[in-house]
């Protein structure tokens, strides 16, 4: 962990979770680590800044309602290596705490906090009516002046805060202790004249000697000593010498005669300014306790479910699971208080290293349940309340428990023992006979009940803890198998151990009966092959190149939108497909959607699901919910209207900023196309679109329109038209009744095809991404002989024409998909880089060979490096850290984070059609395939789909029929 980490405070201890037993990705131990905390210590290097680490803590501090404090690492590095002045120093301290303040008020109100420098300027004035004054500044999450920002050299053992300073210089001033908090961070300086503390104007500029106090009475001394005890000699002696005797400091003499200047350094500003004083004083400080954490994160941990009073609703149980939630929400810690505790991950422990332990009638304790002998899995655990006894009989509740509901939910419920209790003291663990709450335990016992993460309770009538939000999900894949078949059943068990082991590992079976592996990148990826080969199955394995993911979209232009939306009505812009027993004709039209619009439905799946009321799995639901700031209160099938209707007014304007009427046109016809929403797909709540046909469109003849239902916007609360009711049942007194009962029947059977077709797209059977497709299937009478019609009747009885309409409509929208311009989607890494000046050549040349897009470049203020930022392809970034750092030589670092979806220009059936193409390429024979068609094919090879290549396998010099002797 570079340049970020995470520190979490239980009572009167601190313990660093990023160094616990496990092996996860950075984002998902965070995840983990945050939930069984109360507050969290954020590392920012000073020398490299916010990174993009930083952001992942702050965010899950942020979802997690954790209460953070700022640690500024390796000041050091600011004087030794960069060689700044304690001004520019000063400047560049200032800039990351207000970086990291940006950061978090856009998480909390989506736009930045005034710069500290923009405060209003006041005239002198006596130090001690400093602290009546009101700062606009007052909204930062991170100020020195409240105490929860440090800064420190863990190198070199020591660390400040400005408190210290401020108790320091409070004698020599004359001024309070609470006005120099406030005056020794920001643009204050003192004038050593009038004795006065004066705050420099907006845009005025330096007069003489005045600093900011900062600089001037923190910075300056530190300077000092670092000039001082690194130069040596007579003069740098004399120095030292002067700071200790200005800050009374008790120095041993042999100490500072030391030959080496570093023991020197130590020795001095070690005792001068002790780093385990200056974090533990912030973290008691500015860090809650339990019980104080616990009140404030109650709704985010134990979330209040609304009961509605139903018959056969035990109020006892109510009023148990409220007294449960009550000494959760306290931290009660008497002995006859509910036990409840929370794993958020199981880590694997060689049995080897447990320490030896003995049972009442002498025997040691096996490994028994855990299904290994050499492995023990531990349950990483919190206690929220009650004390935890070794050898308690506990119930392990899944995230899906109610417990108003016992009877349906034997199989989210399960009783376990604790075998044993363990303290975790580093990698270290002790034995412990019980735990009060508040503190972190391992449990040893749980592995046959708990996969990843659960609820322990001493009751059943107790309310799980909500799943654990992880911010990004597992983008690398690859298939697995044994290099030896006979090994398969130990590469099964070994994957279950790593399912357990890991929370942020996902282990699927492929439709091809390949075993896939997912994980977050590929040094998790690295670090999960070798326990596998070296813990978990023990056996050699053969991995599969990365399974990159991708979609399938068409080409749409923004400036043509209107005529895009005409097109879903024209007659003969549409894909046409017929049954094979000629009674149905399908009809098909698909334009692109908004990009707005595409990306709401592709990013909250949750939220569209409780929307439209199809239940989604929990995990990603609690992240969306904090994502959007939905309360319990609000319902989702109006937030996501109110969002949908805001995604596509941004769009239109977006488009169309000069022409307000054209903006106003497309906007009106956009609003009526979402009341038409049928369905949407893949899997009922994917980005695409099924619209109901327009009426107006059945035909005159015989047939009868699958009209369908747009059941979907009705939920959502966009109104439908009330005359399309009444048209149609005035159209219809002509037409059989059997015939709409059929055509009524069909209609799952068209969402069905949609389905099927949105799932597995044409090019390379991946999923479809943002399209609109307007399915007109038109039912025709049967004609048949009489001596044919019970073959008939038994036929439909068994669904044969609703399987041939399923199909029809399938290969209908992949038809029409193929006939308006296919295009690949690829998923973009957002890539953070920093070089230093001579190796930006060798960067640049790296991007370009993996087809990535700069999007800035900045040099840092105050040191000679550059910080790039790039989308890079996910299908190009494997091996991109080991290239980048060969090509720099190990100068320049980078690290890449999933941002988002982006279709490829390229046209995959290129071929040359106008004058121009056909000079510069040829006349097709001789174009190399593009970008976007080898992705495809490569694509194709892998899932064993057929592709058009000329390959040539011997290739020789062609006979002649004259033959020389």
């Amino acid at each position: 962990m570079k340049s970020s980490s995470i520190c979490l405070r239980y009572g009167h201890h601190s313990i660093n979770l990023i160094d616990s037993p496990g092996h996860m990705d950075f984002c998902s131990e965070v995840s983990t680590a945050a939930r069984l905390s109360d507050g969290a210590l954020l590392l920012v290097d000073a020398v490299e800044g916010v990174h993009i680490q930083t952001h992942a803590v702050l965010r899950q501090c942020w979802i997690e309602r954790l209460s953070p404090c700022l640690v500024l690492n390796k000041i050091d590095r600011l004087i030794t290596e960069l060689k700044l002045t304690p001004a520019e120093a000063y400047v560049r301290l200032l800039r990351i705490v207000q970086e990291v303040n940006g950061i978090v008020s856009a998480y909390r109100s989506e736009k930045y906090l005034s710069d500290v420098d923009s405060l209003l300027a006041a005239s002198g004035v006596n130090p001690n009516e400093i602290e009546n004054e009101e700062f606009d500044d007052e909204a930062d999450e991170f100020q020195p002046q409240k105490g929860n920002v440090i800064f420190a050299c863990a190198l070199d053992g020591w660390g400040f805060g400005i408190n210290k300073f401020a108790e320091i210089y409070a004698s020599k001033l004359g001024a309070s202790v609470n006005a120099l908090l406030k005056a020794l961070w920001g643009p204050w300086h003192f004038n050593p004249k009038t004795k006065m503390i004066a705050k420099k104007k907006v845009g005025e500029s330096g007069k003489g000697n005045a600093k900011p106090m900062f600089v001037q009475f923190v910075l300056e001394p530190l300077w000092q000593v670092y000039e001082g005890a690194l130069k040596g000699g007579d003069e740098g002696k004399a120095v030292v010498e002067k700071v200790v005797r200005s800050f009374n400091l008790s120095v041993p003499a042999r100490e500072l005669q030391n030959k080496d200047p570093k023991a020197v350094l130590q020795a001095v500003i070690s005792r001068w300014l002790p780093l385990s004083d200056a974090v533990l004083s912030m973290v008691v400080r500015c860090m809650p306790d339990p019980a104080a954490a616990q009140t404030s994160r109650i709704s985010r941990l134990m979330p209040k479910v609304e009961v509605v009073s139903e018959v056969g609703v035990d109020m006892s149980v109510l009023e148990e699971t409220e007294r449960v939630r009550k000494s959760v929400e306290v931290c009660d810690l008497g002995e006859d208080a509910p036990c409840v505790a929370f794993v958020s991950k199981m880590f694997a422990v060689p049995v080897k290293m447990l320490p030896h332990e003995r049972g009442e009638n002498g025997n040691s304790y096996g490994n028994e349940g855990e299904g290994e002998s050499d492995e023990c899995f531990l349950a990483f655990a919190r206690i929220f309340s009650g004390v935890l006894h070794a050898g308690q009989s506990v119930f392990v509740l899944s995230a899906l428990y109610d417990p108003l509901k016992k009877e349906s939910m034997q199989k989210h419920v399960q009783e376990a023992e604790l075998q044993s209790l363990y303290l975790m003291m580093g990698q270290g663990l002790k034995v412990v006979t019980s735990a009060k709450a508040g503190n972190v335990v391992a449990i040893r016992g749980l592995g046959q009940h708990i996969l990843k993460s659960a609820t322990l309770s001493s009751t059943m009538n107790c309310w799980p803890f909500s799943s654990l939000a992880f911010q990004v999900s597992p983008t690398l894949r690859v298939a697995i198998e044994p290099s030896d078949p006979a090994d398969i059943g130990a590469l099964l068990k070994g994957l279950r151990l790593l399912n357990r082991a890991d929370p942020f590992v996902e282990v699927t079976v492929s439709a091809r009966g390949e075993h896939v592996l997912s994980a977050a990148g590929e040094v998790h990826l690295e670090r999960c092959i070798k326990d596998l080969k070296e813990r978990f199955a023990k056996v050699s394995l053969e991995v599969s190149p990365p399974l990159v993911s991708y979609k399938e979209t068409i080409e749409g232009e923004a400036s043509n939108m209107l005529e895009n939306l005409k097109a879903l009505t024209k007659s003969t812009d549409y894909v046409e497909k017929t049954t094979p027993n000629g009674r149905c004709v399908v009809r098909v039209r698909v334009i692109k959607l908004l990009p707005s619009l595409t990306k709401l439905l592709d990013e909250n799946p949750d939220l569209v699901g409780d929307a439209i009321g199809i239940r989604s799995g929990p995990t990603v639901k609690a992240l969306d919910s904090q994502r959007s700031g939905i309360t319990e209160n609000d319902n989702p099938a109006e937030v996501l209207r109110k969002r949908i209707a805001d995604a596509v007014e941004s769009d239109v304007l977006s488009f169309d900023e000069i022409d307000n009427d054209h903006a106003e046109k497309c906007k009106l016809e956009w609003l009526k196309l979402l009341k038409r929403i049928w369905a949407l797909g893949p899997r009922q709540i994917g980005p695409n679109i099924l619209l109901t046909p327009d009426i107006k469109a059945e035909g005159t003849d015989s047939s009868v329109l699958v009209r369908g239902c747009s059941h979907v916007s009705d939920k959502l609360g966009f109104v439908s038209d009330s005359s399309d009711g009444t048209s149609v049942a005035e159209t219809s007194s002509n037409t059989s009744q059997a015939l709409y009962r059929e055509a009524e029947r069909l209609e799952s059977s068209v969402v069905s095809g949609f389905e099927l077709a949105t799932a597995a797209g044409p090019l390379c059977d991946e999923p479809l991404w943002g399209l609109a497709f307007v399915v007109e299937a038109g039912i025709s009478p049967h004609i048949e002989q009489n001596d044919e019609s019970e073959t008939h009747l038994q036929s439909e009885q068994y669904g044969i024409f609703a399987g041939q309409v399923i199909a029809t409509v399938k290969d209908a929208c992949r038809a029409a998909v193929l006939q308006n311009k296919p295009r690949l989607v690829e998923a973009m890494y957002f890539c953070e880089l920093n070089t230093p000046t001579e190796c930006l050549g060798a960067m640049y040349a790296v991007l370009n060979r993996r087809r990535a897009r700069v999007l800035k470049e900045e040099m840092q203020e105050g040191s000679p490096f550059f910080t790039v930022h790039a989308y890079v392809p996910v299908s190009e970034s494997f091996g991109f850290a080991d290239e980048l750092r060969k090509g720099t030589s190990g100068a320049a670092s980078a690290l890449l984070v999933l941002s988002h979806w982006e279709a490829l220009p390229q046209d995959p059936f290129f071929v040359p059609r106008t004058e121009e193409e056909i000079e510069e390429f040829g006349d097709g024979s001789s174009v190399l395939p593009n970008t976007a068609r080898k992705l495809i094919n490569t694509v194709r090879r892998r899932k064993g789909l057929p592709v058009e290549e000329k390959v040539v396998q011997h290739g020789t010099k062609q006979r002649t029929l004259a033959r020389k002797v």
